[in-house]
């Protein structure tokens, strides 16, 4: 454990997001631009590993985290679950050093500060997804005592079940941690949001921005309907408003707690903000943006005629605007488009998260208003339609990233829609019509919304493939513009078909076939759905840590003080081919009817392992099926030496896993606080590496991809692969679209500079 817990938020940076998560490392980048930030200070995950060490509970948690995860269409499980989780967690309490660090650094602020604790998970708020509002956050806490009891609430909400349901649903795999923003409560008279990019139309030349009176919990919540105000990015011109009715606000009440306001008639429909309070709202966006480097999801608080940046976030999901539904069909309802697309079903009006065991799969969910506890219950829906909100709430940004078509701030939909009703939910205009509407889709699962159908506006050489970990999202990957699969990870997919049980638990009782049966459907999904585009399966890649918490995985793994660099990936496949080969069988069977399925060996370090793996693949029914690709994944630096002997044995596909290579290559391990400023993706020795990887492939005639997010993220790193002559890059399916847009820019400079070097014209 580190000597210290707890950093002040003027010292955070990106690359402590892993220590201090998105939000708290977001908020120091602010800082660091010089953007108007309240004081505070964050309490990192070791806060919270250590107290749950501390405790005795942690394994104990974290067992049952890998369980519930495993039991996210069972919501009277998953509740349970979880709130056994949660109870073990707040009646765990707080490490005493921990308390120690937490209260002197309260103290630094002032004594009696009334504070905001907001919740900042590892893994939250990135470039490729976004647990907005999912985990909780109290305002107007005051008091060691208050402020104390607040730092476990947020650590406990770690495992509500939407938190749960949605890292089931994004595919992540790691035992969550939580750490903890700490920030001087702004007394606010006027809050909001602003994006800097329009999520309903995907034009990035304006800033969005919603208002309401009172603390913005009222707007990310969709209590109430807000001001909406549209901004030219770059003239500052006023280019719409739009007036929202703002019922009631909140405010700090006299004994410190959260309270509501009821406003009069006149100032439900009055502005919220002044002409100039747009524009320095729009400007410190702006600003956020640029610092950051790619769209922004800001929210901002006005008190005393000053304006604050409260928290950031890159905006993790922005969609292409289809055609409007022909109107021979009757508006029923009418609000604002949150997440375009067209689907139709039957209506489903719900007032209580509690009823959502009535809504059936492919039904149109309609409530007053739906926040993120409604997760479990919104991933059966077909598109979503509230009352109130605005399009930067929580259910809105919930129900981009599940791609489903969305309206908020309908108002009276739940009174005008009833239980039963066909209708079509227009989510790119903001209309339910009457009816199945021409181009709306059938009333099917969420899996396959219109909105992910638009056509492609790039075209490219390189090849965009997505990572994907689990068969739920199949379907509605492989309807957006990318090319295949270019990492399928195995681990989220073993796990979840075998209900967390160990292989060799399986294996000790009788029960393999279960694993290859259970194996062969998930990943026949997923092959089915993307044909006859590839699919790049990644062999199982746990480490012994990760397998020991498999259950009956004690009895078989040994104890690694690295497990990082230890028993695991190729070498394992050598050491335990009975394990291996049930995989292999899974695998042939899917082939047989896809072949479009491919096989690739990760974490590999030497000749002799891979050549005694490969004879395995030969010598197993996959390897006598024609056409297989045998992949390698580099992530090992002796790659770079090893790769042409690696095709002279008939490898002829290598993907570069950025992680792991940057890691080995620099010597440091991308999880530790300590040296995180020396990962770098970009270092020119890594770099280096990459390159000569990517000749040697291009050399030898075979494929070379690299899977990770900096070429959606960093362009020049992007142009670097690009000029390399990289044959493909895997993202995340969020960031699909924007690293194709990102890949293509880089092939036009190429080409331009091709054609003017043809002209005799020197490159500028």
């Amino acid at each position: 454990m580190p000597s210290h817990y707890v950093e002040d938020i003027a010292d955070l940076r990106m690359s402590d997001a892993e220590e201090a998560g998105g939000k708290g490392a977001n908020m120091g980048e602010m800082v660091s631009a010089g953007l108007p930030v309240p004081p505070g200070f964050v309490l990192l995950r070791d806060c919270y590993l250590a107290s749950t060490k501390a405790a005795g509970i942690a394994d104990e948690l974290n067992a049952a985290h890998r369980e519930a995860m495993t039991q996210v269409s069972d919501t009277d499980k998953l509740t349970e679950l979880c709130q056994q989780m949660q109870t073990l967690v707040l009646n765990a309490g707080m490490a005493e050093d921990v308390r120690e660090r937490v209260l002197a650094a309260y103290r630094r602020l002032g004594s009696g500060t009334i504070v905001a604790v907001r919740s900042s998970a590892t893994g939250e708020d990135g470039a490729d997804a976004s647990f907005a509002g999912m985990n909780a956050t109290f305002t107007n806490i005051s008091g060691e005592d208050g402020l104390l009891d607040a730092v476990q609430r947020c650590w406990a909400s770690l495992f509500s079940p939407r938190v749960v349901a949605y890292r089931a649903s994004r595919g992540f795999s790691a035992d969550p941690a939580m750490a903890v923003v700490v920030q001087t409560m702004i007394a606010s008279e006027r809050a909001g949001v602003a994006f800097t990019a329009d999520p309903t139309t995907d034009a990035e030349d304006r800033v969005v921005i919603e208002a309401a009176f009172g603390q913005g919990e009222v707007v990310v919540s969709g209590s109430v309907e807000p001001d909406t105000y549209v901004v030219s990015k770059e003239t500052g011109e006023i280019l719409s408003r739009r007036i929202g009715y703002k019922s009631f606000k909140i405010i700090r009440g006299t004994d410190g707690s959260d309270q509501n306001v009821e406003l009069s008639e006149a100032d439900r429909q009055a502005p919220v903000l002044s002409d100039d309070d747009v524009r320095v709202i729009a400007e410190i966006a702006v600003r956020s943006e640029r610092h950051s480097g790619c769209p922004q999801d800001t929210e901002w608080a006005i008190a005393d005629g000053k304006t604050w940046i409260v928290q950031t976030r890159p905006i993790t999901t922005l969609h292409r605007v289809g055609k409007p539904a022909p109107e021979t069909h009757e508006v029923v309802a009418q609000g604002l488009p949150a997440v375009p697309g067209e689907a139709s079903g039957v209506v489903r009006v719900l007032t209580d998260v509690a009823d959502g065991a009535r809504l059936q799969d492919g039904e149109v969910l309609v409530a007053q208003m739906t926040n993120p506890d409604w997760l479990p219950t919104m991933r059966r829906a077909c598109a979503l339609v509230t009352d109130t909100g605005g399009m930067t709430c929580h259910a809105a940004i919930v129900a981009r990233e599940l791609g489903v078509p969305c309206i908020v701030g309908a108002r009276t939909a739940t009174t005008d829609l009833q239980d039963g009703m066909v209708v079509t939910v227009d989510g790119t205009h903001g209309r339910v019509l009457s009816g199945r509407a021409t181009g709306g889709a059938q009333s099917a699962p969420v899996a396959q919304p219109a909105a992910v159908a638009a056509s492609a506006t790039e075209v490219t050489a390189t090849k965009i493939y997505v990572n994907l970990a689990m068969p739920d999202s199949a379907e509605r990957v492989a309807a957006t513009d990318v090319d295949g699969v270019g990492l399928l990870r195995a681990e989220f997919i073993l796990t979840d078909a075998l209900r967390n049980r160990h292989p060799r638990d399986l294996i000790a009782r009788g029960e393999q076939e279960t694993l290859v049966d259970a194996l062969a459907a998930a990943v026949g999904r997923i092959a089915g759905a993307f044909a006859p585009r590839p699919v790049v399966y990644r062999a199982t890649d746990f480490r012994t840590n990760e397998f020991r918490g498999l259950q009956g995985g004690e009895t078989y793994e040994p104890v690694e003080h690295n497990p990082m660099i230890g028993y695991r990936g190729c070498y394992r496949y050598v050491k335990e081919p009975d394990v291996f080969a049930l995989e292999l069988r899974a695998l042939a069977r899917v082939r047989e009817q896809n072949p479009n399925l491919h096989l690739m060996i990760p974490f590999v370090r030497t000749r002799w392992e891979l050549e005694e793996c490969l004879a395995l693949v030969d010598a197993s029914p996959l390897g006598r099926q024609r056409g297989l690709h045998r992949w390698v994944m580099a992530e090992v630096p002796s790659v770079v030496h090893w790769l042409p002997e690696y095709v002279g044995m008939g490898i002829d596909g290598v993907s570069i896993g950025s992680n792991d290579l940057t890691q080995l290559m620099l010597g440091v391990d991308r999880d530790s606080d300590l040296c995180a400023e020396l990962f770098d993706e970009s270092d020119e020795a890594v770099l280096d590496a990459i390159g000569r990887i990517v000749s040697t492939a291009r050399r030898l005639g075979i494929t070379a991809s690299l899977c990770g997010q900096a070429p959606s993220t960093k362009p020049a790193f992007a142009e670097y692969l690009v000029r390399m002559g990289i044959t493909s890059i895997s993202v995340n399916p969020d960031a699909a679209e924007r690293a194709r847009r990102t890949v293509a820019a880089a092939e036009r400079r190429l080409l331009l500079e091709a054609a003017r070097a043809g002209n005799g014209i020197r490159p500028e």
